[in-house]
């Protein structure tokens, strides 16, 4: 790395730490871009990160890290830029901001779903140059690595946190249903006998629930559909890295369209208006898992965050009344299981005022004993060797372990500049066959639909 340009001069201000756009009560974000009156103050270091609601887990960390940074560095301020928002609008506030020099963060999080297509937009710059220095780059799984790497072959983000999926049961409805407590299915068709046992044992517990719908956004794509075809067999996912081209034309496709159109058939899911509310997930934790109305759900590992004492509603129980099984490939091929993993990290904006001394900052708050109690305040899974060695991080949950190990054999989702749009398609095609479509016609409609995003030269049949 090459040597850090001297610091800039005290600024007149005390404080080392500052907040704007919310999480204080100082500027809105739309009034962000007068803030500095045309000019960026050098002393200060701008962080934007996404806020749910009241929540202040990732604001903790941030200033946690700022005030050992400005021990080190008093003469500089952090400035943090918390944006509250759903998933999609965080990512549209964010690209608004970094558009403009007077606007843009020193440091943003990204999310592993959209940083290549911020890339593609001009919105981050290449930080492989200071990566090299970086002591913990080699901590870091190497599946985080590649989901961070442009196609230029350049490194544009410090991979932070990731998560994986399994199937998520509740012991006691599965007791009412005659189910086993260990339970570990072989193949999708052993998820559907389980979800008719629930279904007819006069349980008033839903059977299955699986996020699907354009409402539900990239949950319905990754903890929904891709749960399902990368399960489906070797090459049969959505891109073929070798040949860089989008996959049409997929059996594993209709065949994932398929398991979606039995649950509405045979009514082993929610109702059509419970799957199209966009709200659905904060039900599932608060109502529906605690209360024992729901039997089998796929989803991430930090789930259970919605359940500690801090949350709105606490279940202390939960380690007990609720099973962990691995997603099985559709009938045991392969593996036998799959898992999708994703992820959010650091990025440094092109309009940065200071690359090198923002990097700097980048480090603090991805130390080792920093990122220990992230990961423990978040409930999230860590990408680094180092963190999953600590025996702190390793007792923080019950399941943190689980899902730690099935980062080993998960897959990533090409999040490539397209990808986005991508989700979007499967999304779609995905509500079509919960409304009445055949599997094969949303199939066909979602191939139309991507090589009019991608370009004809950009898709490939797939290899059956």
């Amino acid at each position: 790395m090459p040597p850090s340009p001297p610091l800039p001069r005290p600024p007149d201000r005390r404080s080392f730490l500052r907040l704007t756009a919310g999480a204080a009560a100082v500027l809105p974000l739309t009034a962000l871009a007068g803030c500095s009156g045309g000019s960026r103050d050098p002393s200060t270091i701008r962080i934007a990160f996404q806020q749910f609601g009241s929540g202040t887990i990732k604001q903790e960390w941030i200033t946690t890290a700022a005030q050992e940074f400005s021990s080190e560095h008093p003469e500089l301020v952090v400035e943090l830029v918390p944006i509250v928002a759903s998933e999609n609008d965080y990512f549209t506030k964010n690209e608004l901001l970094m558009s403009s020099p007077r606007t843009s963060p020193d440091l943003v999080y990204e999310d592993s779903f959209i940083l290549l297509s911020d890339v593609g937009a001009g919105y981050l710059q290449p930080i492989t140059d200071l990566v090299e220095g970086f002591p913990h780059w080699d901590d870091i799984a190497d599946a985080s690595k590649e989901a961070v790497t442009g196609e230029d072959g350049e490194i544009y983000g410090v991979p932070i946190t990731t998560d994986t999926r399994a199937l998520w049961f509740h012991r006691e409805v599965f007791a009412e249903a005659g189910l086993p407590e260990d339970w570990q299915p072989g193949s999708w068709e052993e998820i559907l006998e389980a979800a008719r046992a629930i279904r007819d044992s006069g349980s008033e517990a839903i059977p299955f629930f699986m996020f699907a719908g354009t409402p539900q956004g990239e949950k319905a794509s990754m903890q929904g559909f891709e749960m399902l075809l990368y399960g489906t067999g070797d090459g049969t996912g959505l891109y073929d890295r070798d040949n860089e081209k989008w996959i049409l034309g997929n059996p594993g496709f209709v065949e994932s369209l398929a398991f979606l159109k039995t649950l509405f058939e045979e009514e082993l899911t929610a109702s059509l208006g419970q799957h199209l509310d966009p709200n659905i997930s904060e039900t599932i934790y608060t109502s529906l898992l605690p209360e024992g109305k729901l039997g089998i759900l796929i989803d991430g590992s930090w789930i259970s965050q919605n359940w500690t004492e801090s949350a709105a509603r606490p279940w202390p129980e939960w380690p007990d009344v609720i099973g962990l099984a691995d997603m099985p490939t559709q009938d045991g091929e392969g593996p036998g299981t799959v898992t999708l993993a994703g992820g959010w990290g650091l990025s440094i904006p092109a309009h940065v005022t200071d690359r090198e001394i923002a990097f700097q900052f980048l480090e603090k708050l991805v130390s080792t004993e920093t990122l220990v109690r992230y990961a423990q305040a978040d409930n999230h899974i860590t990408v680094r060797a180092d963190v999953a060695e600590n025996e702190e991080y390793l007792s923080y949950s019950p399941a943190v372990e689980y899902f730690t190990d099935l980062l080993e054999t998960a897959y990533y989702r090409p999040a490539l500049p397209a990808y986005p749009e991508v989700s979007s398609a499967l999304q779609e095609a995905m509500e079509a066959v919960m409304t009445g479509a055949t599997p094969e016609a949303a199939a066909a409609a979602y191939d139309s639909a991507i090589t009019d995003i991608v370009g004809p030269e950009n898709v490939q049949e797939a290899a059956v």
